[in-house]
């Protein structure tokens, strides 16, 4: 288990010219900064070049540059990216949302060298990186964007302006691949990348945000049955959970959905609450729309939304009944709902796990 230009440093000290890695997983092209002639290869065709090589008695092998290739879909989701369902918190959808994450310009400390290898004495201001480690600073960028616009807004209110203005299509008008699937066919879902790839100029005006306090967040921790030395640490010892509160599993004022059901559940519901902030129009009426999950009935109370000012806010409640059975063939389904206005489309994925 070691780094991609760490395998290229064996190599280059065994004599080697250069070096073609294949990979057992994923599509991605990583530009790493190698210490020798080298590239790696997706899944599908690193399985060729294995192929090739078990059945030729003398296999050959050569690496040409021949300029750079534009033109595939993007977005799509990486191998390594952080994954969902969360076991901690099910009733949250895992990630967040997604953002720009593989082969990211980024400045680089001159001392270090660009492959991190001991042996490696070059010296640049910047290199090619990826990982999760590249796209949160894409996303706090722009959070702190969206704090100078609206230095009202809460780190909650800030987080739901970015996940439901999150887009789910690529520059081909088509849902976001999933390279992790090893095809270059397959769709992602909301547990690859959440609510969607961050859109910061849309999410500067979501039209309505879910917002949360503090308080919330404490009463979601007594929830999940944390013990109160546990919540201690993070509200510093001023809070208790109450015994007589009515916050359940689910209640948390989150911009997304997760329900589990049982996969022979037959009518089971679950119910969640919601409420909306207004920071669009002063005026203006949201209706909703829902693409139903399969296996599941989503009945939203009320269907419409009417704001009279800036800041008002409002309730509604979801109910999700399982039908489950044999129409069940995945271990999750997908959905949405929507609050549509004249200006604006508030999206909320929603997940169902069966189990």
């Amino acid at each position: 288990m070691n780094t991609r230009t760490e395998k290229g440093e064996v190599v280059k000290m065994a004599g080697g010219a250069g070096m073609i890695l294949l990979v057992n997983q994923g599509e991605e092209l990583f530009a790493d900064s190698h210490v020798l002639p080298a590239t790696s290869l997706g899944a599908s065709a690193s399985n060729a070049i294995r192929n090739y090589i078990h059945s030729s008695k003398s296999p050959t092998a050569s690496i040409s540059f021949i300029g750079t290739m534009y033109g595939d879909p993007a977005p799509v989701m990486a191998a390594f990216s952080s994954r969902g369902p969360s076991i901690v918190g099910p009733d949250v959808i895992k990630p967040d949302v997604t953002a720009p994450g593989v082969n990211i310009l980024a400045s680089w400390p001159p001392l270090t060298g660009p492959s991190m290898l001991k042996s490696d004495k070059r010296s640049v201001l910047f290199n090619i990186v990826s990982g999760t480690s590249m796209s949160c600073p894409h996303v706090t960028g722009i959070a702190a964007l969206l704090k100078s616009v609206h230095k009202d807004w809460s780190p909650a209110a800030i987080k739901s302006a970015l996940m439901t203005t999150a887009y789910t299509v690529n520059n081909r008008g088509s849902p976001l691949l999933d390279i992790g699937s090893n095809t270059s066919s397959a769709f992602a879902n909301p547990f690859a990348f959440g609510s969607g790839h961050v859109n910061p100029e849309r999410a500067s005006n979501p039209g309505l945000v879910y917002d949360i306090t503090n308080k919330d967040y404490l009463n979601y921790l007594c929830s999940l049955n944390y013990t109160p030395t546990q919540i201690a640490i993070i509200s510093k010892g001023h809070f208790k959970c109450s015994k007589d509160t009515k916050f359940q599993l689910g209640d948390l004022n989150y911009p997304s959905f997760s329900v589990s059901f049982d996969i022979n559940s037959r009518n089971s519901s679950v119910t969640y609450k919601r409420v909306v902030t207004n920071v669009g129009y002063p005026s203006s009426t949201y209706t909703v729309k829902v693409e139903e999950p399969n296996g599941v009935s989503v009945k939203v109370e009320p269907r419409t939304l009417r704001f009279g000012k800036i800041g008002e806010k409002l309730k509604y409640s979801v109910t999700f009944v399982a039908h489950g059975g044999t129409t069940i063939s995945d271990t999750s389904t997908f959905g949405s709902l929507t609050w549509v206005s004249n200006k604006y489309n508030v999206r909320s994925p929603i997940a169902i796990t069966w189990q």
